[in-house]
């Protein structure tokens, strides 16, 4: 049974969560701060944590900023603003989804579970060329060294050596990476590709990853 920890100050909101992810399979543990989430998450690990934005002690941001440092676990966050800047944020600090208040409790739990299969660990690692996956580690190698990705990159990449010549759209690879493809974040896409791009150049000769101009983008075994 997946645990999910839920970190919201206003019990009417927490309530209703906890109702419907315990009626869809879910355990589920609630807490009012960050401070006791962090404490919590430190002792014992959840499978998604859903973390609302505005929290009494620190922010939604700058708790998932602190999780990152000793976790990896999926984060869904509750927002009450629904400006771009604050999803791209949120996005960047290595949250999985968000969910803008209010919200049917229903999509938040097709979120979790949406997520949690996302995650799910693959039996038959994709290992084409030069590269080595290594999914419980969430790391790949190149050409033998491990590249020093961000959780967002490591997906896309992943996503994109998992069918070797597959032309797949800025959309496709935001699902992929586990954001929602109605975020306004399509052309953000291009700089998580440069950014890889980079980071494989100081790896390993090669250019792997192509561009289709109006199309998206592909890895190409033949330049690697």
């Amino acid at each position: 049974m997946p645990h999910i920890l839920i970190v919201e100050d206003e019990p009417a909101i927490a309530d209703t969560l906890t109702y419907a992810l315990r009626a869809e399979g879910f355990a589920c543990t609630w807490l009012g701060t960050a401070g006791e989430a962090l404490a919590s998450l430190r002792e014992r690990s959840a499978d998604l944590v859903i973390l609302d934005i505005g929290l009494p002690d620190l922010s939604g941001f700058e708790a998932c900023r602190q999780l990152r440092s000793f976790s990896d676990v999926p984060v869904l966050f509750l927002t009450a603003r629904n400006d771009e800047l604050d999803r791209v944020l949120g996005l960047e600090l290595g949250a999985d989804d968000y969910v803008t208040k209010p919200f049917s409790p229903r999509e938040v739990c097709a979120r979790v579970r949406a997520i949690l299969r996302r995650l799910a660990p693959r039996s038959e690692p994709a290992a084409p060329g030069p590269f080595q996956v290594e999914p419980e580690r969430a790391r790949i190698r190149f050409h033998g060294q491990p590249l020093a990705l961000t959780r967002l990159e490591y997906r896309l990449l992943e996503h994109l050596l998992s069918q070797p010549g597959r032309v797949f759209s800025r959309e496709q690879l935001l699902d992929a990476g586990g954001v929602a493809s109605g975020a306004g974040y399509e052309r953000n896409i291009d700089s998580h590709i440069k950014s890889l791009r980079g980071k494989l150049r100081a790896a390993g000769p090669g250019e792997p990853i192509q561009t289709h101009r109006g199309l998206g983008y592909s890895y190409d075994p033949e330049h690697s």
